[in-house]
């Protein structure tokens, strides 16, 4: 995940989790947008972010993407709380990071996946969170097992061509039951 540059004065002192010249900064009028509320998250500075939000600065899915990124479940379970909004990204992080809890999290409170959280976990290494996520019916991409090899997890590699192989022979077995009904 890229870094959030910019946002100013207010924005600087939130990427240092520097609450008194956040509040300082904005007692002199320095404006605010939600790279204030994008870098607190990102350096998991929750006091921040929680009086940024008391106070009207903004946030969107990229900063629960940026939480997410941190693997803190606390500070997830109170942005959420708080309406802070997910999307797809918020879950291909917590893949990309290697944070299971996260995902397992995420997803048992409805949070949208695609393909990107298996690709990502298969393109950092992490094959737990792969093996998880493609058991709890996440996206099997076919790229899978040449995105681990490319990045030096020829394990992850091995055991994806495996499961290609395995997933396609089931698809092909269902296939051919049906195909009397199909008019193959």
């Amino acid at each position: 995940m890229e870094r959030v540059d910019g946002g100013g004065p207010c924005a600087g002192a939130a990427r240092g989790g520097h609450l008194t010249i956040v509040k300082w900064t904005r007692r002199k009028g320095c404006p605010w947008d939600k790279r204030t509320c994008d870098l607190a998250a990102q350096g998991g500075h929750l006091k921040v972010l929680k009086w940024a939000i008391e106070k009207g600065c903004v946030w969107d899915t990229y900063t629960f993407a940026l939480l997410a990124c941190g693997g803190n479940l606390e500070v997830l379970r109170w942005a959420r709380a708080n309406g802070c909004p997910w999307d797809t990204r918020s879950c291909s992080i917590a893949a990309e990071r290697g944070h299971l809890k996260v995902l397992q999290w995420l997803r048992g409170n409805g949070c949208p996946w695609d393909d990107q959280t298996t690709m990502k976990a298969a393109e950092y290494g992490h094959h737990e969170v792969l093996i998880w996520a493609l058991d709890n019916h996440g996206v099997w991409d076919s790229r899978i097992p040449l995105i681990a090899d490319s990045n030096g997890y020829r394990y992850i590699s091995r055991w994806a061509r495996g499961y290609d192989r395995a997933t396609h022979k089931r698809r092909f077995s269902l296939m051919s039951k049906c195909e009397p009904w199909l008019g193959v």
